[in-house]
């Protein structure tokens, strides 16, 4: 039998309703001593920075500036900054950070959307996959620029009669001659009669398709596993899991080093290459006297400011609410908010100077515009700027600082996304999960590897490409739009003020005004006008000149459903479960739920404490009559049966 002293029935009395098994990796001087806390405010801001900036800051911003006017697109984009992009993200932090939960227990808020909660996990996971894709891409990249020279730096033993050491136009767009190239049969098809079209093409695009990824024809020739980026996806995954063993306590430490270290890396190469030749002319292109102001009557560059502003701090993919969980219940999210938003903001145009400035030489020493050098995405990272980093003096020093850039970038908002998941599972089951914090972060990150190796087959570009298209696009404008909806119009604007002014104190009426006119009015129109633009205007996917078959298509709109599915699936279950008239089950669960409240007591104050006293009074009770009997028992007193 165990015994119990007068401290432990102090500690049965008067400990937290909520407190389940504690998390090892909790420290003593955590507010919250269940789920745990940020060490610091630093970890905090650079955890989510590190989320905020990815791959997008720098390898789509500076194409779409260029693409919009130049300096004139900053325009727009700080507009949709401060109009979508800071109010949202406030509101995710604060939601997150009210009640300590992850994206699934929030909407306790409001029950009836908890679906939601669910659909954000489920963009995550799957988009976890694949980022690990490419954060495996830039591993390979980066083990192959450990050589001098620069496998790309030339056309070597690799190569075939199409390379090409001095590219015309048509190596950097391959539509110009070719429609599509099966580069792993060497078999070109020209757009035009071979007589009239000679394709020519760069090393760079050569290696990038047929060496490292070495490319099938389309997404219906999987072919095998290439083994080389499997190992280096699986490198990616066991930094991942290293990285959050411990959860927040060990990505948190992490961060000082994956947050910063880009910075260093771009402040590197934008000095190099402000001091090469035609760097100038990239800078002109890219934000200089080449901005053409009359861009902004074009409403495609307002969409394109949005959509950027929107997708590159991640709203709605559950990561702010889920790293605002772990922050202390006074802590000024506000100002974080305005910290992390114009940090992204700040480095995307700050990358797009190094980015421009490379290029700008490299069109220089190529003798063409450098329009035509100019791509994003892959284009960008694994084709035209390691193309120009091989033209600079010490090459493999260059491609390693920039494709470790790319590793630390991405591994950052890997790192949120898996603690998305691993918090989600751990709230909805604490007595499971919580002491096992490693034991689940390992489990998930080896799944997630094992759900990847399809995307490092032949055919995995075209997988990559598929679900980025599907789930990280209009799937979640959905998403925050009900986002909006649930948390302003259900559950209302007003009490959710109330409830951030428990968390920074009173504010006035006039430093809400604006939350309110985005919350309610502005970001909601946007994401609506964005939607409906994004589903008027959609294409199928393809890859390049590659068209994805119909099974392909019907596949990628699978998954889109697969996610929205949870949230009328999840609505219908919890009104079913519900009791009373239809009316009142949809009242009910258009209410707050009793498990609604900050985490912690002391931190309910009256607006929360009503709906734990009845439940406290009755533990109390209980673990009054636990003590007591087992004191009699413990006397050899005879126990009442």
């Amino acid at each position: 039998m165990r015994e119990y002293s007068w401290n432990s029935f102090k500690d049965l009395i008067f400990r937290n309703p909520a407190v389940v098994d504690q998390d090892p990796h909790v420290d003593d001087g955590d507010e919250n001593t269940e789920r745990g806390n940020w060490a610091s405010k630093r970890e905090y801001i650079l955890s989510t920075i590190g989320y905020a900036v990815g791959l997008g800051n720098i390898w789509r911003f500076p194409y779409l500036a260029y693409k919009n006017g130049g300096g004139a697109f900053l325009i727009p984009y700080f507009v949709m900054l401060v109009v979508t992009g800071i109010p949202l993200f406030f509101l995710e932090s604060a939601f997150g950070q009210f009640c300590s939960q992850g994206p699934i227990n929030v909407w306790r808020a409001v029950p009836l959307l908890q679906g939601v909660g669910i659909a954000m996990l489920m963009v995550t996971l799957i988009v976890s996959i694949y980022y690990n894709v490419i954060i495996a891409y830039s591993l390979y990249y980066m083990f192959a620029s450990f050589q001098s020279p620069l496998p790309w730096s030339s056309c070597f033993s690799w190569a075939d009669s199409n390379c090409s050491d001095t590219p015309t136009g048509a190596s950097f767009h391959l539509q110009t001659c070719c429609l599509s190239a099966d580069l792993n049969n060497q078999i070109i098809t020209p757009f035009l009669e071979m007589n009239a079209c000679t394709c020519s093409l760069n090393k760079q695009f050569l290696l990038f398709y047929r060496v490292a990824l070495q490319r099938s024809s389309g997404l219906d020739e999987t072919g095998p596993v290439v083994w080389h980026l499997a190992l280096c996806l699986l490198l990616s995954t066991m930094f991942t899991a290293a990285a959050l063993i411990r959860g927040i306590k060990s990505s948190g430490k992490v961060v000082y080093f994956t947050a910063t270290f880009p910075y260093v890396v771009i402040v590197i190469l934008l000095i190099r290459g402000l001091t090469l030749e035609g760097a100038r002319d990239g800078i002109e292109f890219y934000i200089g006297s080449q901005s053409n102001l009359t861009k902004l009557t074009e409403a495609q560059v307002w969409k394109d400011a949005a959509t950027q502003t929107f997708y590159s701090l991640s709203i709605g993919w559950g990561g702010v609410m889920t790293l605002a969980s772990y922050n202390n219940f006074h802590n000024n999210m506000f100002r974080d908010s305005f910290v992390v938003t114009l940090t992204n903001a700040g480095t995307s145009v700050f990358a797009g100077f190094a980015i421009f400035s490379i290029l700008g030489h490299m069109a220089h020493i190529y003798k063409m515009p450098v329009g035509e050098v100019v791509k994003e995405g892959f284009g960008l990272a694994f084709i035209a700027y390691p193309d120009a980093l091989s033209k600079l003096p010490i090459s493999p020093l260059w491609s390693t600082l920039f494709f470790f850039m790319l590793l630390t970038v991405g591994l950052d908002s890997q790192f949120a996304g898996i603690e998305v998941i691993t918090t989600c599972l751990q709230d909805a089951f604490p007595k499971l999960f919580r002491s096992k914090h490693g034991l689940l972060t390992i489990t998930t990150c080896s799944i997630l590897y094992l759900l990847g190796l399809p995307c490092v087959t032949r055919a995995g570009i075209y997988w990559v490409t598929l679900i980025d298209q599907f789930v990280a696009s209009w799937v979640l404008l959905i998403l925050v739009l009900l986002e909006i909806a649930g948390v302003c119009y259900i559950y209302g604007g007003n009490r959710f003020i109330k409830d951030i002014e428990m968390m920074l104190g009173n504010k006035s009426f006039v430093f809400w005004l604006w939350w309110r006119v985005c919350w309610f009015f502005l970001s909601p129109c946007i994401i609506v006008a964005i939607l409906v633009w994004s589903l008027m205007t959609f294409t199928p996917p393809s890859y390049g000149a590659v068209k994805f078959p119909d099974w392909g298509v019907a596949l990628g709109w699978s998954m889109a459903v697969f996610i929205l599915l949870w949230i009328p699936i999840i609505a219908v279950y919890k009104l079913m479960r519900a009791e009373g008239s239809p009316w009142k089950r949809l009242k009910s669960l258009c209410s707050p739920s009793e498990e609604w409240h900050p985490y912690l007591d002391i931190h309910r104050g009256e607006r929360y404490s009503h709906k734990t006293m009845s439940y406290r009074i009755l533990h109390t009770q209980c673990d009054f009559i636990l003590f007591t009997l087992l004191t009699l028992s413990q006397s050899n007193i005879p126990v009442p049966h």
